[in-house]
């Protein structure tokens, strides 16, 4: 695929403000987009938009396919007849503004949510009846499953909280009868059967979400902005995913993993990263046709314009680890499918819009593939400025701008598991701060007076000027770095659960001072324009 040059932020909806909760598909994120289109950048990258889980984490989502309800904007229902006023009152407990208690949030508007699908059912328009009904049959693939997944899983996780069993215990695997556990067809349709008005609601509420989706994407696309998507490579051990399609991951007769998904030690973490997702069962994939991950890039690339799968080295190997670890250090390194997968997926998609996300431990063989598939990888300026390198003449890093060999890459100051720019530079030592200081003035600099910069929060707008001059096709920044905020605005710490996922935006940050800001740099380096 072709990437002309272009500029954009990353930001995921969740962190927009002025909502209740959370940030939404409504008024401020077409706000934000107006904001993108007069600071001239035409690329607006998010997180993926499935279901939260475990962790709330966008990359553990009940579904690849399924859309986040939590993003449904309430005052939109309102707007189109779907919802009565007086019931999305939020209580006192819910803010709108300060970080996100998805807790509280889960708690209050799932159930609001169900409330306003009951009410939808028996009160919408013959058109509006007649949009859901196409929705349903044109997402069959993929909703029905996802449906009476979260149907079942309503009832037995309520049923494993009467029994004080929590986390993992509560799961389908683990808890649910197993004639359901196992997707048993004459199972599910009993229970389709005793539970209509349920399974109804929940693809009323994905209704919901496709319909504020696609309207916002329409906009987005209209006033110049392309939308870039994601999806990890993996998905979450308790999703419709693997519980509908037990036959194409490495599971045992009970449905729980033999092997689980994570990498090896890196710059992340030196336990490396157990991420616990069950691995693929690429035999069963191939003799399938790679029938689902073709559904998958599909229904993807009906919400985006163009899409960047993180980790994407897993394709040509992946780390394996024996189920049960407590860390990845004992993994090994399995081949996975390699260019097969692509070659299948071009023939039936065609050429389709990705991002290689290219980072870790990356070898020949799989640069090979990325550069066989034509993908762009990804480059991080925080990557480039090792402070093992620190104070060494003629430094060399594949990360630093003038070592870059292509065009054809995505250059980021950092992404939603790095800390923020600002905060990073903060917590560098002074030798590390000096060094970056000086390649991005280009002159010589006392530490103090590179250190300075650091305070003021200059470099920290240098090394986005350093990534928007750079010669890769895309430039991408966390709105934290346009914002200069420090280590309390970082979006996720990998290996960590609790606080991540959290940050929202200030709701007087879209000033015209950034937008004007990012203008002049876009323009001045040639990505002003589509």
């Amino acid at each position: 695929m072709k990437f002309t040059r272009r500029s954009g932020i990353l930001f995921h909806p969740t962190s927009l403000a002025g909502t209740p909760g959370i940030g939404t598909l409504g008024k401020s994120a077409y706000q934000f987009a107006d904001w993108l289109h007069e600071a001239h950048q035409t690329l607006w990258q998010m997180l993926p938009l499935g279901p939260t889980g475990y962790g709330d984490s966008p990359y553990a989502s009940f579904s690849t396919f399924a859309g986040n309800p939590l993003l449904i904007d309430l005052d939109m229902l309102v707007e189109k007849g779907w919802a009565l006023k007086d019931d999305i009152v939020p209580p006192d407990y819910i803010k709108t503004s300060g970080k996100i208690d998805f807790g509280s949030v889960v708690w209050w508007k799932l159930p609001l949510l169900s409330k306003c699908a009951a009410y939808f059912l028996t009160h919408c328009s013959e058109a509006d009846r007649t949009a859901y009904e196409t929705f349903k049959n044109d997402n069959a693939v993929w909703l029905d499953s996802y449906a009476d997944f979260t149907s079942i899983k309503q009832y037995y996780d309520a049923e494993a909280q009467k029994q004080g069993i929590s986390g993992i215990k509560g799961m389908w695997n683990a808890f649910w009868p197993r004639e359901l556990a196992s997707c048993s067809p004459a199972a599910v349709s009993e229970w389709d059967g005793s539970h209509t008005q349920n399974i109804e609601e929940i693809k009323v509420i994905q209704f919901f979400f496709d319909y504020q989706w696609s309207s916002l994407k329409k906009y987005v696309n209209s006033v110049g902005i392309d939308i870039i998507g994601d999806i990890p490579i993996f998905v979450a051990p308790d999703s419709a995913d693997v519980w509908a399609n037990q036959k194409f991951f490495q599971l045992n007769e009970y449905g729980v993993p033999v092997k689980v998904a994570g990498v090896p030690p890196d710059y992340f973490s030196a336990t490396g990263q157990l991420w616990g997702n069950p691995l693929y069962d690429w035999n069963a994939m191939k003799a399938d046709n790679y029938s689902w991950w073709i559904a998958r890039i599909r229904r993807v690339l009906q919400l985006v314009d163009c899409l960047r799968i993180d980790h994407f080295r897993g394709f040509e190997a992946y780390w394996s680890i024996p189920y049960g670890d407590s860390t990845a250090v004992n993994g090994e390194w399995i081949k996975g499918p390699d260019i097969d997968l692509f070659n299948v997926i071009k023939k039936v998609l065609g050429d389709i819009p990705v991002i290689a996300e290219d980072l870790g431990l990356i070898t020949d063989q799989v640069r090979s593939l990325r550069d066989g598939c034509g993908f762009p990888g990804m480059k991080v300026l925080q990557f480039a400025f090792d402070p093992d390198e620190a104070g060494k003449e003629g430094m060399s890093n594949a990360f630093l701008p003038h070592e870059y060999s292509t065009s054809h890459c995505i250059v980021y100051t950092g992404t939603h598991d790095n800390d923020t720019m600002q905060g990073w530079l903060e917590r560098a030592s002074d030798c590390a701060v000096q060094v970056v200081a000086e390649y991005v003035t280009g002159k010589e600099l006392r530490k103090e007076d590179a250190c300075s910069l650091v305070k003021s929060g200059e470099l920290c707008d240098r090394m986005v000027q350093t990534a928007i001059a750079s010669t890769a096709d895309y430039a991408v920044i966390p709105m934290q770095d346009i914002l200069r905020l420090d280590n309390s605005a970082r979006m996720n710490v990998p290996s960590t659960t609790g606080t991540n996922w959290s940050w929202r935006m200030d709701g007087e940050a879209l000033t015209k001072e950034n937008a004007s800001r990012l203008t002049f740099l876009s323009s001045m380096y040639g990505r002003n324009l589509k």
